[in-house]
Parts: structure tokens; sequence; C-alpha cells
């Protein structure tokens, strides 16, 4: 049987995602570059001041998300270890470890 042009989407065997059609739905959007672009900033910035390096298992926090219209503002960064900023789900009523 021919192919006829036809894209397979492949799936990640272990996660059962299907990464290449996330990134075309939604990571790829000008939006979301946009987003990424600003929280890439964010730790460069860091990363410049000393405050956070490479491999340091520390994350740049956005107290007010970027997708929540949050700035890279100094009063809105803070530094995080890895497993407080990325160890909850992502809901209106959950917050980090340690936030009211």
């Amino acid at each position: 049987m021919a192919n006829l042009g036809m894209k397979k989407h492949v799936y990640n065997s272990s996660t059962g995602r299907d990464y290449k059609k996330e990134y075309q739905n939604y990571q790829g959007t000008g939006m979301q570059k946009k987003n990424r672009a600003e929280r890439n900033s964010a730790r460069a910035a860091f990363m410049k001041s000393g405050r956070v390096s490479k491999g340091d298992g520390n994350d740049v926090d956005h107290k007010r998300p970027i997708n929540s219209h949050g700035t890279n503002s100094a009063g809105n960064l803070r530094v995080l270890p890895k497993s407080r900023n990325r160890g909850f789900p992502r809901t209106s009523k959950n917050k980090p470890v340690g936030e009211a």
C-alpha cells in the first residue's frame, strides 16, 4: 500500500505522547514561543548575576506565571529547587509547597 504523502505521527512508547503533534498544536504557536523566550530570558539574567548555574537543580520561578500576564521584573522572579517548582499540578487551586 502506498503512503500517499500522509505523515505518520510517532508516539513516545514510554509516555504514550505524540510530541510532534503537541509542538504543532501548542508549543509551536507564536504566543507559546514568545512565552518560552521570556522564560529563557529570565533564566539567562539569573545566570549572568550568578544566582543560578547550569546543572544546579534550580529553576527560575515566576511568582505570577507569564501565561497569566506575569513579567520578568525582579519582584516577580525567585529561585526554587526543581522539586518545588515542578512538583505540583498546574491548576488554579494548587500552588507550590509553602505558598499560601
